[in-house]
């Protein structure tokens, strides 16, 4: 079925307007949380013995709303400050694909199940592989490469509440670009295509939709907060959850320019393990999001 105009307008006024909401109410309570919880206190903690460390890094990595600009940089910060590198790495895994603007759009539009599986099956293998890398030695795949700049501390005595909601604004306007492009891409694919094709290609039925979805989206470089307005459009045609979500993972976690950066400051045995990785993470979530579901 194809949806009249005035439908299609409604879809994208409707889910811009969601998203702005989301989008500043949750950076709010994220810039709030890191006003208390500053990241040297989080590389302190990434320190803890064991599988801890993993645990700190990833769990840090799904509280920031960061894009690959901010979280490469920062990642180099950790380990020139001594913190342990599978920590930093589960942080680098975790950091784009887990942040909760993310979470906060797939309750909203995606409902509370698939977001919770989708998290507790990322972060699990941010935790593991980050332990993973360590154990097969991928330390010495580092360059030694000092990184300077990043995001550096206001001078700035104000009121926390303040500094948060200027970081709440400050994240929306890098963002808003890459939402109505989103916004604006779902509302063509609702209007436009038809719901017998999407299903025809990617419907839930169909076993290669995720692998495909997954190989598809790295070179897309779609931002998750692009995907997500993108992938509620593709539901309402009937494309499988787990074939959105594994186009999600492939275009948020292992982007082109991402990529491109990575290789100047990893070798290329780590920059492999990180496609791989994932990759294996779109795959394995697709799947397990439409068994759950």
């Amino acid at each position: 079925m194809v949806n009249s105009l005035e439908q299609t307008l409604e879809f994208f006024v409707t889910i811009t307007l969601e998203l702005v909401i989301l989008f500043l109410g949750i950076s709010f309570l994220v810039g709030l949380m890191l006003e208390y919880v500053p990241p040297e206190r989080i590389r302190k903690a990434m320190g803890g013995e064991g599988a801890l460390g993993n645990v700190v890094g990833a769990a840090f990595g799904s509280i920031t709303p960061f894009c690959s600009c901010s979280t490469i940089p920062l990642t180099m910060g950790f380990l020139n400050a001594g913190a342990p590198f599978g920590a930093t790495m589960s942080f680098l895994i975790a950091s784009p694909l887990l942040n909760p603007i993310i979470l906060g759009m797939m309750v909203a539009f995606m409902g509370w199940q698939v977001a919770l599986a989708y998290w507790a099956i990322a972060f699990v293998l941010a935790v593991f592989s980050g332990m993973l890398w360590s154990r097969l030695g991928l330390a010495k795949e580092v360059k030694r490469v000092r990184v300077t700049g990043g995001h550096e501390e206001e001078d700035d005595d104000g009121p926390k509440y303040k500094k948060a909601w200027r970081f709440a604004f400050s994240t929306f306007k890098g963002m808003f670009v890459y939402l109505l492009i989103g916004v604006s891409i779902g509302a063509v694919i609702y209007g436009l295509l038809p719901d017998q094709l999407i299903v025809s290609v990617a419907g839930p039925g169909d076993p290669l939709s995720v692998p495909v979805a997954a190989v598809i989206g790295i070179p897309l470089y779609i931002r998750a907060e692009t995907i997500i307005p993108i992938g509620v459009a593709l539901l309402d045609k009937g494309m499988g959850v787990g074939t959105v979500i594994a186009l999600l993972i492939g275009g948020a976690g292992a982007s082109i320019p991402e990529v491109s950066m990575l290789a100047g400051i990893f070798k290329r045995k780590l920059v492999i393990a990180f496609l791989a990785t994932i990759l294996t993470v779109a795959i394995m979530a697709g799947y397990l999001i439409d068994i759950i579901v």
